[in-house]
């Protein structure tokens, strides 16, 4: 698992490394059960504080992602598959809105844009 931290990025540290994570475990990068580095490990690879990762690490555990296991370390957690579906739902409606976006922008109607819609899931059926 890469990590990359950016310091023009706009986001605090400790909030890039927890989406980056989420969005490995949503996507299906990390599964249920695999290992991630510990946070010491995580920090020194990283170069940034113990503090930081930490506070990454706790955030994905609330959100129910992760599980610390004492002496042993931090596991992705097993998944519900609704949550799997909204992560999924909330990407595909993101991009979606990008297209709608971009079309009203450069002047394209609504009926143009269905009828690409169509052609892209036909193609892909």
């Amino acid at each position: 698992m890469e990590i990359y931290i950016s310091n023009a990025a706009g986001k605090p540290i400790y909030r890039q490394i927890t989406d980056q994570i989420r969005t490995a475990i949503l996507s299906g990068q990390l599964r249920a059960g695999e290992a991630l580095p510990s946070i010491r490990l995580l920090a020194k690879e990283l170069q940034i504080s113990v503090i930081t990762t930490k506070r990454a690490y706790e955030d994905l555990e609330r959100a129910g992602l992760i599980e610390t296991i004492p002496g042993k370390g931090s596991f992705v957690a097993a998944q519900n598959g609704e949550l799997l579906r909204e992560a999924a739902l909330k990407r595909v409606e993101d991009a979606l809105q990008g297209a709608i976006d971009a079309a009203r922008s450069g002047g394209i109607g609504t009926d143009d844009v269905r009828r690409m819609l169509e052609v892209l899931l036909e193609g892909e059926g």
